[in-house]
């Protein structure tokens, strides 16, 4: 009952509930990405969600303009603490997770929870086992199982072993701790990067 109509409900509400807070940090993270490069504030990229449909999802931007997307074998993306495609801000934006907060759009508009497997490159589907395609069956989420365990530390096995345990165990319960689980990493610096 609750992957089907209420989790959908504390999303909208906690999305208006946050809101205000993305406009007042939106304004100064935007000028220190503008002054750094003058760039692009915003980072758009195509995902998948559920049901595999096709989305647009965003961040804050962390890269260089026109960085090359590089991935590890196992098709997860690459990051590690001296990347040279990131920016000085961008590693500020990342190490806070505060790049991610544009995705309370994402939740509003109806692409994204606030809890759920993270949303998938559209070049990945060929690397995935049979069995994660359940992820599709729920909205992917701005954290989630696998961020709070591991955040950006995990391989492509562990990150499908976490998702699936979600996707398996759906609850309000379980969405408190993964929110709780996640402020903790966050607040500690723990897992921003692979390597």
């Amino acid at each position: 009952m609750y992957r089907y109509g209420i989790k959908r409900l504390f999303d909208v509400i906690g999305a208006l509930l946050a809101l205000p807070l993305l406009l007042i940090i939106m304004i100064p993270v935007s000028i220190m990405i503008k002054l750094e490069d003058k760039g692009p504030v915003f980072y758009i990229a195509s995902r998948l969600g559920k049901d595999m449909k096709e989305f647009r999802m965003y961040k804050f931007r962390t890269m260089k303009v026109n960085a090359p997307d590089i991935r590890n074998e196992d098709g997860s993306t690459f990051n590690s603490d001296d990347d040279p495609r990131v920016t000085k801000v961008g590693k500020i934006l990342r190490k806070t997770s505060i790049d991610e907060l544009p995705q309370i759009i994402n939740v509003l508009k109806g692409d994204m929870s606030f809890v759920g497997p993270r949303p998938s490159p559209l070049g990945n589907k060929d690397k995935y086992p049979k069995e994660y395609f359940r992820k599709f069956d729920v909205r992917p989420g701005i954290t989630g199982y696998n961020q709070a365990l591991l955040r950006n530390k995990s391989t492509m096995e562990q990150r499908v072993k976490n998702d699936l345990y979600y996707v398996e165990n759906i609850s309000f319960t379980l969405d408190i701790k993964i929110i709780f689980m996640t402020v903790v990493s966050v607040l500690k610096c723990k897992n921003i990067n692979r390597y």
